[in-house]
């Protein structure tokens, strides 16, 4: 697919206690698979970190935020700025299952809107969702401001939110396990136990 796909690598991890990224899951890190996954489906895969020696292995384009300590709205600017293309795909580190196929019909869905954002069971989800390049400059406006919550991004832009009934063909809980996302040890076993018996 001709769009972008951009990795957050996600910032202190505090609640976690260590880097969400780089969490094992059998032989590969977690961050391994998202890119995996990923590269299945997209032609360029960037890396958005502050600390990019710890991440040479993945062999892949990265870049460091522009406005360091100012949270994910600054890593889709770097992100986006960095893209060699118009349409683009942001996923967070700390989602072990993101699906390349949900991802590429988010992009496909981009058409004339700046942003597509999944809303599961009622949450909004701008961190596995799909972005024009063009936004960059509205993203550096909010961080210039300090207006640094997604929802300060959203609110400037044209965005469709897709739900769970234009989403049909991921039902049967696929949903669910693809927006699942790890905060704390305990999410992290459970996205363990999780690989362990689908593979």
């Amino acid at each position: 697919m001709k769009a972008g796909a951009i990795i957050l690598s996600g910032g202190k991890s505090s609640r976690m206690g260590t880097n969400k990224a780089l969490l094992p899951f059998n032989e590969k890190t977690n961050i391994e698979r998202i890119r995996d996954e990923l590269r299945s489906l997209f032609d360029d895969i960037i890396l958005v970190t502050n600390d990019p020696n710890a991440y040479e292995f993945l062999n892949i384009k990265t870049v460091s935020d522009k406005y360091p300590g100012k949270g994910p709205l600054a890593g889709v600017h770097a992100g986006l700025m960095a893209s060699d293309y118009e349409e683009n795909i942001v996923v967070a580190c700390d989602m072990p299952f993101v699906s390349a196929d949900l991802a590429g019909t988010l992009v496909q869905n981009l058409k004339h809107f700046d942003a597509i954002i999944p809303v599961i069971s009622g949450k909004k989800h701008p961190l596995f969702a799909a972005y024009q390049k063009r936004i960059a400059s509205e993203i550096e406006g909010c961080l210039k401001e300090d207006r640094l919550r997604m929802i300060h991004l959203l609110d400037k832009l044209n965005v469709r939110y897709l739900e769970e009934v234009d989403l049909h063909a991921y039902g049967d809980g696929r949903l669910e396990e693809i927006f699942f996302n790890m905060n704390f040890p305990e999410e992290y076993e459970d996205a363990k136990k999780r690989v362990e018996l689908g593979e």
